[in-house]
């Protein structure tokens, strides 16, 4: 994994420091529930995507957090929906892959990103599991914990080892989804589907994969990623190569070598 150098005297920001500390009492909700995962209060919101109260309660951590520190900031969040009207709005996921976190499979995390005028200028995902906190400001690169990362020098899609994410609610683009899916297995060194897709966008920018794609996701999912994506130097687009993917949920991201020939072969199944 490309880590590089411990930076020195790496001062961050003042808005990504108190959504970290957001992060962390939203993990330690998240930790604490998870002795007892059989006593969650689970429902249903809709086919296979599940809220329980310690959504919910993660949430009203990381939002209360936020706006001791800035009242007037707008939020934007999975389990509350959208409020205030700001040029600062936080788009949060208090807990990214549920599913997998009610089944007791290490694979979660808190996601939080301030969007600022449009651009997406901090983003913190945080792994309770793993104590690893992948952070971003634009501008000034992304990290794992204290060290500058990059994403991996992979040259070649068929090296490549790519994330994606299957349909699991939405079924009406999924004939779309295994064509993509039959060709990208043939074509790289393999696809993992791990659950948690701001985790996954957060491994592309470490290095731990090469490249991911996933239809139908929320700005929730993306917004931290593409941010950290970007600073450790990879690309992220929806399917037609543009930015607009927190609008259509689409995307695709990976290294600067392997993005080309991923995206070109997933928009043969757009046509």
């Amino acid at each position: 994994m490309p880590l590089l150098p411990a930076a020195k005297d790496k001062t961050m920001h003042p808005m990504l420091n108190t959504a970290i500390k957001a992060a962390r009492r939203a993990a330690s909700v998240i930790q604490r529930a998870s002795n007892n995962l059989d006593v969650i209060r689970v429902e249903r919101k809709e086919h296979n995507s599940f809220v329980t109260e310690v959504d919910r309660a993660a949430e009203a951590a990381i939002v209360d957090t936020l706006l001791e520190a800035y009242p007037k900031h707008a939020i934007l969040a999975e389990e509350g929906g959208a409020r205030g009207d700001n040029e600062y709005t936080w788009i949060i996921d208090p807990l990214d892959g549920t599913t997998n976190y009610l089944h007791g499979f290490p694979q979660y995390c808190v996601s939080i990103a301030l969007e600022h005028r449009g651009q997406i200028t901090q983003a913190v995902i945080y792994d309770p599991n793993r104590n690893d906190l992948f952070t971003g400001s634009r501008g000034a690169g992304a990290f794992l914990n204290d060290r500058r990362i990059r994403v991996s020098k992979t040259r070649e899609l068929s090296d490549a080892l790519v994330c994606t994410g299957f349909p699991y609610s939405n079924f009406s683009k999924l004939d779309t989804y295994m064509g993509m899916f039959k060709d990208v297995v043939q074509k790289t060194a393999g696809v993992r589907r791990p659950g948690a897709a701001a985790l996954d966008l957060a491994y592309v920018a470490c290095g731990r994969f090469d490249g991911f794609w996933e239809l139908g996701l929320s700005p929730w999912d993306i917004a931290a990623g593409s941010l950290i994506i970007l600073e450790a130097g990879g690309l992220i687009t929806d399917l037609d190569g543009e930015t607009g993917y927190l609008e259509s949920g689409n995307v695709v991201a990976g290294t600067p070598k392997v993005f080309a020939p991923l995206l070109q072969t997933l928009q043969a199944h757009t046509n």
